[in-house]
């Protein structure tokens, strides 16, 4: 008999504490249980990081993963990109962990901030100069859509930032937005999984100035249909 989703998950608490205890201060460790997208995490080690508490939600690249059922594919995605909602830049990574019938069941996330590296690196530029003596940039500037993964603490905050995200692709105030527009801004919210999200679309119709009704017509549609 295999074991029960809640029962994996337990047994990978320890691992967030030696993880955390080997990679020290500067590492967070996350588990996240995705039955519950909305209070996902489950366990947390340096928690200063980020800000997240237990009880905290799936990121909004977790969600679009879930969406799109990358765990199907891959077992882990390593050194990708990630922010806080205070501007600290982070190398993350996570495992997928899924149950014997690889179904998912949770993600271990290692999320490394690299905000003393940048500092030391611009020092050391800054230090030695490049030989036309100017000193690099530091690359931590990057465009905020540039970025694969959002750290929030809240499902409020989480649902905002992918909103916002979204409308920003198109660049365009909503009540100047087309149909045709506030249907792309619906359907690409949906690819990244917003509407697994309790009252989403509420605050999508807010957002776009239009009523819930137009949101369901809108999901219930393709886009050459307008």
């Amino acid at each position: 008999m295999g074991k029960g989703k809640g029962e994996i998950l337990k047994n990978f608490i320890p691992i967030v504490d030696f993880i955390a205890g080997i990679a020290g201060p500067f590492c967070e460790v996350v588990l996240h249980d995705v039955s519950n997208v909305e209070s996902s995490i489950v366990a947390i080690k340096n928690n200063h990081i980020s800000g997240r508490q237990v009880g905290g939600p799936l990121t909004d690249l977790g969600l679009k993963l879930l969406k799109e059922k990358a765990y199907k594919e891959k077992d882990y995605l390593l050194n990708y990109p990630a922010k806080t909602k205070d501007g600290k830049v982070l190398r993350s990574s996570t495992f997928f962990i899924k149950d014997e019938n690889d179904d998912i069941v949770g993600m271990l996330c290692v999320n490394i901030d690299l905000s003393e590296a940048h500092a030391a690196k611009k020092f050391l530029e800054d230090f030695i100069m490049g030989i036309d003596g100017r000193s690099e940039e530091q690359n931590t500037d990057k465009d905020d859509k540039e970025l694969p993964e959002h750290l929030t603490i809240s499902i409020e905050d989480l649902m905002h930032s992918l909103i916002q995200q979204t409308m920003a692709e198109i660049d365009v105030p909503p009540e100047r937005m087309s149909p045709k527009e506030k249907m792309w801004v619906v359907h690409r919210l949906s690819e990244k999984g917003v509407f697994m999200l309790k009252g989403a679309v509420a605050e999508v119709a807010k957002c776009l100035k239009t009523s819930e009704n137009t949101i369901y017509r809108y999901l219930n549609k393709k886009i050459d249909d307008v």
